[in-house]
């Protein structure tokens, strides 16, 4: 049985929260949110500890979900690891890429697992295709929504787009030797609608688009190899192959 607790109570928060509570194998222990009727919301539904900082957290855990906003993954998640907890950490891992690093060696001195919410890699879309797109030379990958009012420290592509880059760097294996990228700030002060483009040591291309502000919801990709073609549906799940 593992002992988990969640960090952050906002929506990804709630909903890991339930998730882990419904768990088998989870014992959900506490939740931490600084604002009080956040914690206090969830933990009284779920029937656990509601506490406003990490440092009320039990001794006795074993692992922790990270869904606090992302400029304080850094902070957060260096706390938790020091305290031996095995982290997963909601994308994006954190703002910089030094912030990055740092929570990944302080992960790897503990011997302590650290994981990021790169939900995608799971996606039954992915799972059904990926050994068949070993060999990609186009990519084309579009994810829209609506604007949320959430996730608005970040842009869309910290926010939304690093899905696709992600899977984009899982099926081609091979250096990103050029990046052509725009992004454009419609709602706040980071980008909420930006294009992308990735130039492969192999001779690879992927485009990706993302928005945050679009009238209609889109998950898909389309990757082209020599022998096959394959379109990714993201929000169904399936895959079609010729």
């Amino acid at each position: 049985m593992i002992r988990l607790a969640v960090v952050g109570c906002g929506h990804l928060g709630r909903i890991h929260a339930r998730l882990a509570a419904a768990a088998e194998a989870i014992e959900l222990v506490a939740l931490v949110d600084p604002v009080e009727a956040a914690r206090n919301a969830v933990a009284a539904d779920l029937g656990v500890a509601a506490l406003a900082t990490v440092d009320e957290l039990p001794a006795d855990l074993d692992a922790a979900i990270l869904a606090a906003p992302t400029f304080l993954h850094e902070e957060l998640g260096l706390a938790l690891l020091e305290r031996g907890l095995h982290l997963l950490i909601e994308k994006p891992l954190a703002t910089r890429s030094a912030e990055a690093n740092t929570l990944v060696a302080a992960a790897r001195a503990g011997r302590r697992v650290l994981q990021v919410g790169h939900v995608e890699r799971f996606n039954p879309a992915l799972d059904a295709a990926k050994d068949r797109l070993t060999d990609a030379k186009y990519i084309e990958a579009r994810r829209y929504s609506g604007y949320t009012f959430r996730s608005t420290d970040i842009g869309v592509v910290l926010d939304m787009m690093i899905h696709d880059l992600d899977v984009v760097l899982s099926l081609v294996d091979s250096e990103v030797v050029d990046v052509e990228a725009l992004g454009v700030a419609v709602m706040g002060e980071h980008e909420d609608a930006a294009t992308a483009r990735l130039k492969f040591a192999n001779g690879c291309v992927a485009n990706l688009s993302a928005s945050r502000i679009s009238y209609e919801r889109m998950r898909r990709m389309q990757v082209w190899t020599p022998v096959r073609f394959a379109a990714l549906d993201f929000d169904t799940g399936t895959t079609k192959l010729v």
